[in-house]
């Protein structure tokens, strides 16, 4: 049967000039006076045109429907909300602020994201997001923080975890006091203005910059855990292990950083809780059909504090997104509840690491729990690979932002060949800054210690005391705020300090 013609055009769109049809004089199958043969030829053209514009229309509206089918797997109830939280995410450091209004704040600003009258995530995807946002590369660390700490070290475990949901009620409540705020630069720029926004920014792209670099270093290691001995050999190069594979990892990651639409890898980074799980499960596994659990290591080792408690900080650190999910949240009031949940299954998964990690290799732990893991296991085989996915789908969601900063501040943001050689230039940077530091657990302590203590536990306190006054409210409130401020000063300094000397003495 012979399509009917006019439905839609060659651009496979509902043709809106005819959408019934093309009137009779205009259709060629009604031009008589034409010889035989070119009839047919102009019948045959105008039903392969038709069909080829029907195949176009469904396959668009199949894409369309598969792309919902993604957002409604990745716990998101509108497609065009999740992509302006997105853009969101990745341009909100650029938003130019407006001077605050004379009744205090800047409720006359348009708000970063667009109200869709009730609509929003539900109390159950808000609680897999803000649990996705803690579940990080920290997992792969955290027993060698033990290691590092001894047994008494956990109650400094619990204590950072405690810390970091009281700062994320404080960015609740930060948030509550405008409307209008909907990201942690807002926060910033809402207590001190625009210093205040700047601040946040450049503490924000620092840490993203070098979790960017521990990404590289993270699968430099582990590819050379699964492919040990690899070598290249050049006529006056000789490049082998680690140094090989990081390479490699940068050239295949190269073109994922140029791409104008990241949702594909979006897609994969979104399966942190997801990665988590495997990783515990493996780990169990071998321990339980490998390895066993029979190593005690020591209850303490002051030496090691300051390494274990940076690198504690890296694994309850995502503060920097709370306030995006919060703004995406339908029942915004519900918030705390969101991070209770979100932080206790964070503990229990770390915890659960932790302990197993130590059990069954005590001091001997490396950087990375995978580094430990027999290679001839299918245990291992797992836990690595799982381990390398996030890692090469989240580097160029993590440079990104750091990218639209610099296009914007050189004005290169209508230029794609001018942002493709701005992205080049980063991942060549972070290259080198890998091949000069490999030391992935003294990276993510300086992290911790430095950065992450900043973001997720100084700046809340800051700016909650500033927005609020709460030493002329509540004395109480008041002392807390200040003791967490005191000692999160003290862990930062010998953190960094320690961090930073054991990179030294290392290289």
């Amino acid at each position: 049967m012979v399509p009917e013609i006019g439905k839609f055009n060659a651009l496979g769109k509902p043709d809106t000039l005819y959408p019934c049809g093309k009137p009779d004089g205009y259709n060629i199958l009604h031009a008589a006076q034409w010889p035989w043969f070119l009839s047919q030829v102009a019948i045959m053209h105008e039903e392969f045109v038709t069909l080829r514009g029907r195949v176009i229309y469904l396959t668009k509206v199949f894409q369309s429907r598969c792309r919902r089918l993604v957002y409604h797997l990745l716990l998101v109830d509108d497609c065009d909300e999740y992509e302006q939280q997105k853009e969101i995410m990745a341009a909100q450091y650029l938003t130019p602020t407006p001077p605050p209004t004379e009744e205090g704040g800047f409720s006359d600003r348009l708000p970063l994201l667009h109200r869709h009258g009730q609509r929003g995530a539900t109390f159950a995807r808000t609680c897999f997001n803000a649990t996705n946002a803690l579940s990080g590369i920290g997992v792969l660390s955290i027993p060698y923080a033990l290691a590092q700490g001894g047994w008494m070290s956990l109650a400094l475990f619990f204590w950072v975890a405690t810390v970091c949901y009281y700062t994320g009620l404080l960015l609740q409540r930060c948030m509550d006091a405008d409307p209008n705020i909907r990201s942690y630069p807002d926060i910033g720029d809402f207590a001190f203005g625009y210093k205040g926004r700047m601040t946040v920014a450049v503490f924000m792209y620092l840490e993203l910059y070098l979790i960017a670099v521990s990404f590289l270093i993270l699968e430099g290691d582990n590819l050379d855990k699964l492919f040990p001995n690899t070598e290249l050999k050049l006529p006056y190069l000789q490049i082998k292990g680690k140094q090989l594979f990081l390479l490699l990892s940068a050239i295949l990651i190269m073109p994922t950083t140029w791409l104008r639409n990241l949702n594909g890898l979006a897609y994969i980074s979104a399966g942190g809780v997801v990665a988590s799980a495997v990783l515990l499960g493996s780990v169990l596994w071998i321990g339980v059909n490998d390895v066993g659990f029979q190593k005690k290591g020591r209850v303490i080792n002051f030496s090691g504090l300051p390494t274990a408690l940076g690198l504690f900080c890296v694994c309850f650190t995502s503060h920097a997104v709370f306030p995006t999910i919060h703004a995406s949240m339908r029942e915004r009031s519900k918030f705390s509840k969101v991070l209770l949940i979100s932080f206790s299954i964070c503990v229990l998964n770390y915890g659960a690491m932790t302990v197993l990690g130590f059990l069954m290799y005590g001091e001997d732990l490396k950087s990375q729990v995978t580094l430990n893991l027999p290679i001839e296991s299918i245990g291992s085989t797992i836990a690595i690979c799982t381990t390398l996915i996030n890692p090469f789908a989240k580097y160029a969601l993590t440079i990104t932002p750091i990218a639209l900063a610099i296009e914007e501040w050189l004005m290169f943001s209508c230029k794609r060949s001018y942002s493709i050689l701005v992205k080049t230039l980063l991942l060549i940077s972070t290259v080198i800054v890998a091949l000069s530091i490999p030391f992935f657990a003294f990276l993510m302590a300086f992290i911790g210690s430095f950065l992450s203590i900043m973001v997720s536990v100084l700046l809340p306190c800051i700016f909650y005391l500033k927005i609020y006054r709460v030493s002329q409210r509540n004395r109480f409130e008041f002392t807390i705020v200040v003791g967490i401020i005191v000692s999160g000063v003290l862990v930062s300094m010998v953190g960094t300090y320690s961090s930073v000397e054991q990179i030294i003495f290392s290289l």
